[in-house]
């Protein structure tokens, strides 16, 4: 005849069945404190935007050895075919972003095209937002570090975060974050860093307000050609030795 075990011991039972199931928080990202509920797993603002860009991929895929734009909305709003009609050039920009997120995404959204030239703009948000300029230079240099440790050979050219009058009280953090971004390019010739901020302002020292749209952030056609002139002559210099292999491509 079959026993029965106490209710309480079967309980018992089913809740070590569970947790032997079930993974552990760290796995699922999460990491409580002791005595403290563990935190939510919050939506990762950018996915849908490098997921579409993937998908993009797998519909048409890029070619190899080209050139990929990155960074904020300043690379998003840019009309690359009308500032670069003969270059092929990659938009990969996502609006709002800060370098950290480009630094995030470099795996997805730039690595696999194994571009011989990367054009980054980003740092404005990030001084908006209350970074310092040492965090925009030590993202930076983040940046560099995973372009430069799967692409050796990669140029990657830093525009210089611009001046506006929207953000013009954060002028000084602006030129200090330019000025040890300049610094640290100097020092590696597979980077350039892209000085827009005196062609940028008028006679008065003041942003030309000719070369912004109506919130005096974004650039409008005659902000982007005046930037066009100023990257162009760095694009124009030829791989010496074609499309570079991704290391982690042999894995």
């Amino acid at each position: 005849m079959t026993k029965r075990l106490p209710c309480s011991l079967t309980a018992g039972l089913l809740f070590l069945v569970a947790i032997s199931l079930s993974p552990p928080a760290a796995s699922q990202g999460l990491a409580a404190e002791p005595g403290k509920p563990a935190p939510t797993v919050k939506a990762d603002r950018w996915e849908p935007a490098i997921r579409a860009f993937e998908a993009k991929d797998r519909k048409q895929a890029p070619a190899k050895g080209g050139i990929v734009f990155v960074g904020s909305s300043s690379i998003v709003l840019w009309d690359l075919p009308k500032s670069f009609p003969d270059l092929d050039a990659i938009n990969r920009g996502f609006g709002g972003s800060q370098l950290a997120d480009s630094v995030r995404y470099a795996n997805r959204i730039v690595i696999p095209y194994q571009p011989r030239i990367v054009v980054l703009y980003a740092g404005d948000n990030d001084l908006a937002s209350g970074k310092t300029p040492q965090r925009v230079v030590d993202d930076y240099r983040r940046f560099v570090d995973v372009i430069h440790g799967a692409l050796p050979k990669t140029k990657i050219l830093y525009i210089g975060i611009k001046p506006c009058k929207a953000r013009w009280k954060r002028i000084d953090e602006v030129r200090e974050a330019n000025r040890l971004i300049a610094e640290f390019a100097a020092k590696d010739p597979r980077l350039v860093f892209i000085d827009v901020d005196k062609p940028m302002l008028g006679a008065d020292g003041m942003p030309r307000p000719e070369l912004f749209k109506s919130d005096n952030l974004h650039l409008n056609a005659e902000g982007y050609r005046l930037w066009a002139g100023l990257v162009g002559p760095h694009l124009k210099e030829k791989p010496a030795h074609g499309v570079q292999e991704n290391p982690d491509a042999r894995r």
